[in-house]
């Protein structure tokens, strides 16, 4: 790692190792790297301490990978707030370096940077995702809180690319009246996969 990678820090709500929850990758052993910041103001957001970036300490991108590589798991994946709003390129490089494939959760509202393994993009009625985001998909997961958002997920499954995965998630306070709604809809439109929160029905972070 050079000198200047090692000077960038990143303001990092919290930071855990623990199994990822949800969609294609859930079930799999994972380093959470949650960056502050966030503009898109989700109503439901379930992690709103995050959204003020000058609040959480700031960890060089050194103090990152150390913490991630005490752990055997491959992946890292970086969470936030919206960690576009980063210049993540030389965390991406650092984590691979280290052994990690880097994987993103975001809204897509902003150009991502770094090198990506994997890409979940997660878009938001708050602020529209940018064209870029859409067509760099491996995943689009979309929080389904009522009926119409099922209409909303199909308009954004027509602008993403070939590869990119289908996912339909129940917004968690909703989810015993939407999980049934959901289930029904993946029966009559089968390119779309059921993604449920895992790690709060195990009750792990």
């Amino acid at each position: 790692m050079t000198n200047h990678q090692n000077s960038i820090a990143y303001p990092v709500m919290e930071h855990f190792y623990t199994l990822q929850g949800e969609g294609f990758h859930a079930g799999k052993a994972a380093y959470f790297i949650r960056l502050g910041g966030c503009d898109v103001g989700c109503v439901w957001c379930d992690v709103k301490d995050s959204w003020d970036a000058a609040a959480h300490p700031l960890m060089t991108i050194e103090q990152i990978v150390l913490a991630a590589s005490r752990f055997p798991g491959s992946i890292a994946v970086i969470t936030g707030g919206e960690p576009a709003m980063h210049n993540l390129a030389a965390l991406c490089d650092a984590l691979h370096h280290a052994g990690f494939k880097t994987h993103i959760e975001t809204s897509g509202a902003h150009p991502l940077s770094g090198n990506l393994d994997w890409v979940t993009l997660s878009p938001k009625k708050f602020k529209a995702p940018l064209d870029s985001g859409l067509l760099a998909a491996s995943e689009l997961k979309i929080v389904v809180y009522h009926k119409s958002d099922l209409e909303w997920a199909e308009q954004h499954a027509a602008l993403v690319g070939p590869q990119c995965l289908l996912y339909l998630q129940p917004e968690w306070s909703k989810r015993e009246i939407i999980t049934p709604l959901i289930i029904d809809y993946i029966k009559q439109h089968p390119q779309w996969q059921l993604s449920l929160q895992s790690h709060k029905y195990i009750n792990i972070p």
